[in-house]
């Protein structure tokens, strides 16, 4: 099958080795994976922040970009997805009723990863090994916005020797939020601090998650205080070989 992957600003810029392992994962599961070089931001950091109008520009180019085929889009991020899936609303909202329909299409063939990989190519397990206890954080974008819920999990399960831990107030928000970890630096600070509290009380190996920002928003506070838990994304998971992490 042939995919389009789209590999997000933060798996871009801050996380390769997130896109590396989403692209690598594809092909083992037998994709043909196509980069489209023209790709650029999805437009949320401005959508987020109250100026959509002027991602406008931002958007049509990626509506373009993605029109060249009609592959499915894969993307390691739930909150980008979701940024891109609300394109035809914006354009409603601004008088541009064929850019609306134009990109109706596009937001149609968006998936999320693990949506993709179970959803759409029917597979749950991966051939995954990984040896520890791991907790799984269920970003808000995913599973508030996307309603993904079950994928995630039932990918982790299959991973053999991961146990999964359960933790209080397991979806609970992390605090990222965007730009509401900026201009609300205090509250975002307590919310990612009761998260790191909830995940060192089970005294996991490993955090998991699907949306990179969250994680690193996570991360940030792990190493903080000092806590011994590797942060990773899904695909960096779902590559694994026993003994490798």
């Amino acid at each position: 099958m042939n995919v389009n992957f789209y590999v997000t600003c933060i798996a871009d810029i801050a996380k390769s080795n997130v896109a590396k392992n989403s692209v690598l994962l594809l092909e083992k599961l037998g994709c043909n994976v196509i980069f489209l070089e023209k790709q650029g931001c999805c437009g949320q950091p401005a959508i987020n922040s109250g100026y959509a109008k002027e991602a406008v520009a931002g958007m049509k180019s990626l509506v373009e970009t993605f029109e060249v085929n009609d592959y499915p889009i894969v993307a390691p991020a739930g909150s980008c997805v979701y940024a891109i899936k609300n394109y035809p609303e914006y354009f409603t909202r601004f008088g541009e009723p064929e850019w609306a329909k134009r990109a109706e299409k596009v937001a149609a063939r968006f998936c999320d990863l693990t949506d993709f990989i179970v959803n759409k190519l029917g597979k749950t397990d991966v051939g995954a090994r990984l040896k520890g206890k791991a907790v799984y954080h269920p970003s808000c974008s995913l599973t508030r916005k996307l309603g993904i819920v079950d994928e995630p999990l039932a990918l982790l399960k299959n991973v053999k020797g991961l146990e999964l831990m359960p933790i209080h107030n397991q979806s609970t928000c992390c605090g990222f939020g965007g730009t509401f970890s900026v201009k609300m630096a205090e509250i975002s600070g307590e919310m990612v601090t009761e998260k790191v509290v909830n995940i060192s009380e089970v005294d996991p190996d490993y955090l998991v998650g699907a949306d990179v920002s969250c994680l690193l928003n996570i991360a940030g506070r792990l190493s903080r205080e000092g806590k011994n838990v590797k942060v990773m994304h899904i695909a960096e998971v779902l590559m694994q070989e026993e003994g490798e992490a």
